[in-house]
């Protein structure tokens, strides 16, 4: 049985609907991401499940029971927010036992938590400061106490670590991680951003404009996407799309004419057969390969533009007949701007998309 459900859940605010008829099943224990865009309804269908949104229309489960008409505080559930939103006049160690003591429970009772949840999150030091008094990376582990404290059934993450710079980020993302191997517990994690997804979800839901695009552990979701939002969302650099018109076909491989007048061969993924003539090609920078202009491999010829050198990787910006294409290679590749170069698609992890955008 799922730990949280969805079931045909739509939002409306007058007659704009952000969230579509929407279901979703979150498996007990599991780190679910919620991604996609600005705008897509990722912190609404969050904070319906937390109780902060009205549910226009549809169910919310945890743990096997109804709580769509439930109140937040009777939900079995803590939410973390963006902005921490702690209380700047109370200490540290006030701030995690807040929820206690509003619940009654006894001194004896919160010094237990809040030093079990301090020592967890190494805040045992900071229990005597105010908010001001600590960096962003600090405020936002009393934020998580502050959840922890409370022994939920579910944890809400809505982009808890938008506020911090690129260094935290990376430092919150391996103590998040860590605090769910340790803890076992079902949560859920709203972000725009892709690779804090990746890294930490063992499932990611990919939201479009109120409806889920795909679902999918990440590296399903990167090599296997359903469609071409989901294509060009996951990935970064992002895939490279051009067009090709369809020659022929081969069982599941088509031979493809593309721009500049060579051919291709790359295989379907099982998607539905394309009515035009006419498909994307999309294919990730890592599976271009470089090559000398003119070789009898190569699929395209193009100039180098830009060259962005990353110490471990080097990213090409190439303009070619189908367009500029990103391409990565090795951080020492010996290539300057001007320089002519060929390009070879890898037909094994190229992708077709139809005029649906769905993957053919």
């Amino acid at each position: 049985m799922p730990h949280v459900e969805l079931k045909n859940v739509t939002k409306r605010y007058g007659n704009v609907e952000v969230i579509n008829g929407l279901s979703l099943a979150v498996e007990e224990g599991s780190f679910t991401a919620l991604l996609g865009p600005s705008g897509c309804g990722k912190s609404t269908l969050l904070r319906m499940i937390a109780g902060l949104e009205e549910i226009t229309q549809g169910q919310c489960f945890i743990a096997g029971t109804e709580v769509t008409d439930v109140p937040p505080a009777q939900r079995g559930a803590a939410m973390v927010f963006q902005n921490y939103a702690l209380y700047p006049h109370l200490t540290v160690r006030q701030n995690i036992a807040f929820s206690l003591s509003i619940a009654g429970a006894s001194r004896e009772v919160q010094n237990k938590r809040v030093g079990e949840v301090a020592r967890m999150l190494r805040l045992d030091e900071l229990l005597d400061r105010r908010p001001a008094q600590l960096s962003g990376g600090q405020r936002q582990r009393v934020a998580i106490g502050r959840a922890l404290v409370r022994e939920p059934k579910v944890f809400l993450f809505d982009e808890p670590l938008s506020n911090l710079d690129a260094m935290l980020r990376v430092q919150m993302r391996l103590e998040l991680a860590k605090l769910h191997q340790s803890l076992k517990t079902t949560m859920i994690y709203v972000t725009h951003d892709q690779v804090e997804a990746m890294t930490l979800a063992d499932r990611i839901v990919v939201l479009d404009k109120g409806i889920i695009s795909q679902v999918g552990t990440p590296l399903e979701l990167y090599n296997k996407p359903a469609n071409k939002f989901v294509a060009a969302f996951i990935g970064s650099p992002a895939m490279n799309f051009f067009k090709a018109e369809i020659a022929g076909r081969d069982g599941e491989a088509y031979s493809l004419n593309l721009p500049g007048g060579r051919t291709a061969k790359i295989v379907s993924r099982g998607g539905t057969v394309p009515a035009a003539a006419s498909v994307d090609v999309g294919v990730r920078p890592e599976h271009l390969k470089l090559g000398p202009a003119g070789a009898a491999n190569s699929h395209f010829d193009g100039k180098v533009s830009i060259v962005e050198q990353l110490g471990n990787s080097t990213l090409l910006y190439v303009d070619t007949p189908a367009g500029q294409l990103i391409v990565e290679g090795e951080g020492n590749l010996k290539i300057a701007v001007g320089d002519t170069v060929g390009l070879s698609l890898d037909p094994a992890a190229s992708h077709l998309f139809g005029t649906d955008e769905k993957v053919i």
